[in-house]
């Protein structure tokens, strides 16, 4: 009975509130923990597949100049060959 009666006081509620402020950040804490170490693993895990992507996109565009460096050096001899014919011929054949 004596609970029934017992009253409580603004000090009694400041301390509940302030206990359950306490464990709710505490959760929250935790779990904004817990997503920053997600994030981070993420984060690095994009960071090496993108580096990956780099790379070959690099090397994809060093093959490609040296195709077209190939194809214009090929495409001067061949203008090389047919002045030569042209000459030695007289047969022109642009």
């Amino acid at each position: 009975m004596a609970e029934e009666t017992q009253q409580i006081t603004k000090k009694d509620i400041q301390e509940l509130l302030s206990e359950q402020t306490t464990v709710i950040l505490t959760a929250v804490d935790e779990k904004m923990s817990s997503l920053e170490e997600k994030i981070k693993a993420l984060d690095l895990k994009f960071s090496e597949k993108f580096d990956k992507l780099t790379t070959t996109l690099d090397n994809f565009l060093k093959r490609m100049t040296d195709i077209e460096d190939e194809f214009a050096m090929m495409r001067a001899d061949i203008n090389r060959v047919k002045d030569v014919i042209k000459q030695k011929l007289g047969v022109d054949l642009t």
